[in-house]
């Protein structure tokens, strides 16, 4: 098996930027930006984020709301929040230079299993499997594992096997491969059997189970919440405010929210404390729209609003200083409908 994903490689490699090099600085951005997006999207966050911070050091010395605005769009804002602080830690602690380790790269913030494997074996030749979905669904077919692989019993076996066929040398190029094979050959949907190299040792095709590989048994079910956000203005300026719990968007910033159980009309929501603090001199529903996260499910209104006067307390700024601060999707999608209509 071994041999013929190595092979198909040659033929079938994918050029890919991040492949032009062996640096962990580099291959570090670009496994935690494909964890949260494809191919086609993560190449051009790439190019971004490595134009924005060339190299550690340029990272480590970066403010936080600058390395979430590069990372806004890509969701799951921890994972940049955490590549912030492993930059200062290697930087500032360890001279620039990333460890060569799979054990010493898992005690860095963000850097997982999968990130340290993969730093490791592409940058250092160590012998560890890289497990992605598509090395998930290759092995689960070519050795027909019937465990589901959203389960830790599941997730073992996968491992076992993919550290078993490890190459000898060029570590690094096979786990490449093997993911490449997955993404390109052996495809969620109609996988390419017919033309496969590893046809005719496949377990699945020969027990006519590819359909079903890999087994997953758990649900997902999305929790639907309801946020009301208020695009209050004056003149012109507008309030914004910066997420500080421990939930979807921290740190990021938005206009003022009130989430609700279902959604209200613009009488009920008016009834919140909140608007105590202004004299509403006219209102209108302005843009309404549905967020999918991996979790749950917004269903987001954008409620346009016309006040007296802001309090100091308030911090208000203008819609071009605005798009210069890092926000959720959502807000992105809203400024696009505005410069639509306005």
């Amino acid at each position: 098996m071994t041999n013929k994903i190595v092979s198909w490689y040659k033929v079938n490699k994918r050029n890919l930027p991040w492949r032009l090099s062996r640096d962990p600085y580099k291959i570090w951005v670009s496994e935690i930006i494909l964890q949260q997006t494809q191919i086609k999207n993560g190449i051009n966050y790439y190019n971004k984020f490595l134009k924005l911070f060339p190299d550690v050091k340029k990272l480590a010395n970066s403010s936080e709301e600058n390395v979430l605005k590069a990372w806004q769009g890509l969701g799951y804002y921890n994972r940049a929040i955490n590549m912030l602080h492993t930059a200062k830690k290697i930087a500032f602690d360890l001279d620039g230079n990333f460890p060569d380790k799979y054990s010493e790269l898992l005690k860095l913030k963000g850097i997982g299993d999968y990130t340290a494997s993969a730093i490791s074996s592409i940058c250092y030749n160590e012998k560890k499997a890289v497990v992605d979905g598509n090395v998930y669904r290759v092995i689960s077919r070519y050795f027909d594992v019937e465990e589901s692989i959203d389960t830790a019993k599941g997730k073992n076996k996968i491992k076992k096997i993919a550290t078993s066929i490890l190459p000898k040398d060029k570590v690094g190029d096979y786990n490449q491969a093997l993911m490449d094979f997955g993404a390109l050959q052996c495809t969620k949907y109609n996988p390419k059997c017919l033309e496969c190299p590893l046809a005719n040792k496949c377990v699945a095709k020969e027990k006519n189970t590819v359909h079903v590989r890999p087994v997953k048994s758990k649900i997902k079910v999305s929790k639907i919440r309801y946020f009301n956000y208020f695009h209050i203005k004056n003149n012109c300026y507008f309030i914004v405010q910066k997420r500080k719990s421990n939930d979807v968007w921290k740190k990021l910033y938005e206009f003022p929210l009130i989430e609700s159980k279902k959604s209200l009309k613009f009488e009920e929501l008016v009834k919140n404390s909140f608007f105590k603090n202004f004299k509403v001199l006219d209102f209108k529903k302005k843009f309404v729209l549905v967020h999918k996260l991996s979790h749950q499910q917004l269903k987001i209104f954008f409620w346009e609003l016309y006040v007296e006067k802001i309090p100091s307390d308030f911090k208000k700024i203008t819609f071009n200083q605005f798009k210069k601060y890092p926000f959720p999707k959502p807000f992105e999608i809203y400024l696009e409908y505005l410069d639509k209509i306005n």
